[in-house]
């Protein structure tokens, strides 16, 4: 794994040995035998989008068992613009899998709480699993 540079001297280059093995739907690097261990990050949890999240689900669930008439009367009960409260209950009608990932921390860089609230999503699981990349 020593560097060394091209030909024209502008690109240095590393080699470094190794293999990938897809694991459950996902691409894993195997490092070779007596490299040191390397692992990815812990993926960490967007607490704005959770939080978010467990909102829209509690409000969806006031709505719908009648503990709130109308989403102007949630919107004033939580002193929060009935603007607000319809993008984060948007957040429903995303995919369980893409819910679970970003539960555990696993949605890409860019799905964020801004990103779903600001920019309209398909209704179709599907497609909005092939709008941020992520497996079936």
């Amino acid at each position: 794994m020593k560097p060394r540079l091209s030909k024209d001297g502008r690109t240095i280059i590393i080699k470094i040995p190794m293999q990938f093995r897809r694991l459950g739907g996902r691409k894993k690097i195997i490092a070779p035998a007596g490299a040191d261990h390397w692992a990815a990050p812990l993926p960490t949890q967007d607490d704005a989008l959770v939080k978010a999240l467990a909102r829209a689900n509690r409000w969806q669930q006031a709505l719908e068992t009648g503990q709130v008439g109308s989403m102007k009367e949630l919107a004033s009960r939580e002193e929060i613009d009935h603007s607000y409260i319809t993008r984060i209950l948007r957040l429903n009608l995303l995919a369980p899998d893409i819910i679970n990932a970003i539960l555990d921390g696993r949605q890409p860089e860019v799905m964020t709480l801004t990103t779903l609230t600001k920019k309209p999503f398909p209704m179709e699981w599907e497609q909005q699993r092939e709008m941020w990349g992520f497996q079936a």
